[in-house]
């Protein structure tokens, strides 16, 4: 008997954290258009509301600014509202560049805050319901830079490394509660971000260094953690996987 293989979030409670813009709002997207309940997060609190009042009825935003604990609380109160969470999609991120010598310690506590804090707070938050219900999907979003590294990276890669070890221990500890947790760790991703930061001359050359001669869309990487978060993955966790054209391998 065949079995036909699709994605299928009916009846699926999916939280996604930094969710209005790049491959969140990709994530969004697709998750919605499967059928999923969404709950979704950002940062500008104008885009949310503007957001809430025109996305479907199975689409809710909060506010949710990760660098300050009192929202980060916040928001974990109002997770306790729902009965369940199916899927976890840690997706906020920061990033700021600088040398070593010249880094402010608010830029680690800030990046550390987002990047590597809140996701913990709220996996601990999230798997507690996953528990109870004997099944559970997280996958948190790191990056290449938590692999390999270059200059002016030093907080960020700390943080991206911290989550894949994070990923690795909590699948350890959940598997046996028919929770799946795993990373994704995407190179290069051609978003509204990339293009406002790179020239086009600087998009090419960074091309140029990838096997697959291409960026990554968002849609790239949605569909990896699409085929994660879903009743396909029945055995796969405590991985990180990368997502970058062969970058990494190159």
């Amino acid at each position: 008997m065949n079995r036909r293989l699709e994605f299928n979030f009916h009846k699926k409670v999916v939280l996604i954290t930094g969710a209005t813009r790049g491959i969140g709002k990709q994530l969004a997207s697709d998750f919605e258009n499967l059928g999923a309940e969404l709950i979704l997060t950002g940062t500008n609190l104008e885009k949310i509301n503007e957001l809430n009042k025109n996305s479907a009825k199975n689409a809710r935003y909060f506010y949710a600014d990760f660098t300050k604990e009192e929202s980060l609380q916040e928001f974990i109160r109002k997770l306790a509202d729902y009965k369940k969470i199916d899927v976890c999609i840690n997706n906020a991120g920061i990033n700021r560049i600088n040398y070593l010598t010249e880094t402010l310690m608010e830029d680690w506590d800030d990046i550390i805050k987002v990047n590597l804090r809140a996701p913990f707070a709220l996996c601990r938050q999230v798997a507690r319901l996953m528990k109870n219900n004997g099944y559970g999907r997280i996958v948190n979003i790191a990056s290449i830079f938590g692999v390999i590294s270059k200059e002016k990276r030093s907080i960020y890669s700390s943080s991206k490394s911290g989550l894949i070890g994070l990923t690795k221990a909590m699948a350890i500890e959940l598997a046996p509660h028919n929770i799946l947790v795993n990373c994704l760790s995407p190179g290069f991703v051609l978003t509204d971000l990339t293009r406002q930061i790179l020239s086009e001359s600087e998009i090419k050359d960074l091309e140029s260094k990838i096997p697959a001669k291409r960026l990554a869309t968002p849609q790239d990487v949605s569909n990896v953690v699409l085929f994660l978060s879903s009743d396909l993955n029945t055995y796969i966790t405590g991985q990180n996987i990368i997502v970058d054209g062969g970058f990494v391998s190159a």
